[in-house]
């Protein structure tokens, strides 16, 4: 079992920037690739970002390449997701997830095992 604690969202305007952060307990983090998703209200959960458990392979969505880093720590058991130049578009609930695997994290929420509460932000116009 792993869990996971999502923090760091909160409000901001456009073109501001905010880190979260997900941090993980349980099993060992490093055997977990990890990634972030979003849901806002009445559409689909949505990939975000993942990276996988090494930290050396990162991958994207298209609304977010070139704005967002996603990027862990194993040391510290936590998962990072810093966002640039955030737009109102980007207002949804954050989740991080976690993947009992080495290769490619997935971006299919049902690729993933474990997801923590979900962090809100909001970026206003």
């Amino acid at each position: 079992q792993v869990q996971l604690v999502e923090s760091g969202g909160g409000l901001v305007q456009a073109g501001d920037s905010l880190r979260l952060s997900c941090a993980a307990s349980g099993r060992t983090f490093s055997n977990y690739a990890m990634g972030w998703f979003r849901q806002a209200p009445g559409k689909e959960r949505e990939f975000v970002a993942g990276i996988r458990w090494s930290g050396t392979g990162t991958y994207y969505a298209e609304p977010v390449k070139g704005r967002f880093t996603i990027s862990r720590d194993n040391a510290k058991n936590t998962v990072y997701l810093q966002m640039n130049s955030l737009a109102p578009e980007d207002t949804a609930v954050y989740y991080c997830a976690a993947r009992l695997s080495y290769g490619f994290p997935g971006a299919k929420s049902e690729d993933y095992d474990y997801w923590g509460q979900g962090t809100q932000v909001t970026v206003s116009s």
